[in-house]
């Protein structure tokens, strides 16, 4: 425990050009106290008292503004930077040396069950206020834009942007050409992507309600 506590401190280090010392890192940073805290609610939900990891999950969440829910995987070395607004959902896959920032959501979309979160690839760099939304992979190495809108697969060392999210660069090569007027985003499509992400996020939280209220 106390070498993934060194190690967590040490990735926020080599990230964080704001990090001052590590006693402000271990005191001061919500992001690395939500994982600390998710360790023990996915060890409480991986040996069946899934209402006691729940709880606490609840506790962390208003303790740190990150909701990860116990039943996500959460790889080592995990940076969620600010942390504000997060949300990690259950069958979601995040792997070692991941960085979020504000605002991301690893969403599901809608009632499927089984595996209907994301799984994010080793080296992942997600920004701030991206949603990745559904049963997908993201490869090693690849980068998301902040506000980008996630829907499908994204290969290893690719850049995505753009709502819905659109593959600009692999390897560091354009995979876009600037003057191809055929497969400029659609504005009218890009709304309603907005739009069906609102309507998720509504529906997720009159779920939530109706679940902490026992319904109508």
């Amino acid at each position: 425990m106390f070498r993934r506590i060194r190690e967590d401190i040490a990735a926020v280090q080599s990230r964080d050009p704001a990090a001052a010392s590590t006693v402000e890192i271990f005191l001061l940073y919500p992001g690395l106290h939500a994982i600390w805290w998710h360790h023990v609610t996915h060890w409480l939900h991986k040996h069946g008292a899934v209402f006691a990891a729940r709880w606490l999950s609840q506790r962390a969440l208003r303790r740190t503004g990150v909701e990860i829910h116990p039943g996500a995987q959460i790889g080592r070395r995990v940076f969620i930077d600010h942390g504000a607004g997060v949300v990690i959902g259950e069958t979601a896959v995040v792997g070692d040396d991941v960085t979020l920032y504000q605002g991301v959501t690893l969403g599901g979309t809608g009632k499927q069950t089984g595996k209907r979160h994301p799984t994010i690839g080793n080296g992942v760099f997600i920004g701030s206020g991206a949603k990745l939304l559904g049963n997908f992979t993201v490869g090693d190495g690849a980068k998301i834009a902040a506000g980008a809108v996630v829907l499908d697969d994204v290969p290893e060392n690719a850049t995505a942007v753009g709502v819905p999210a659109r593959i600009v660069r692999i390897d560091g090569r354009r995979t876009d050409d600037p003057f191809d007027q055929r497969h400029t985003p659609d504005p009218v499509a890009q709304e309603l992507c907005r739009m069906e992400v609102q309507i998720r996020k509504m529906q997720q939280q009159l779920e939530a309600s109706f679940e902490e209220g026992g319904g109508i």
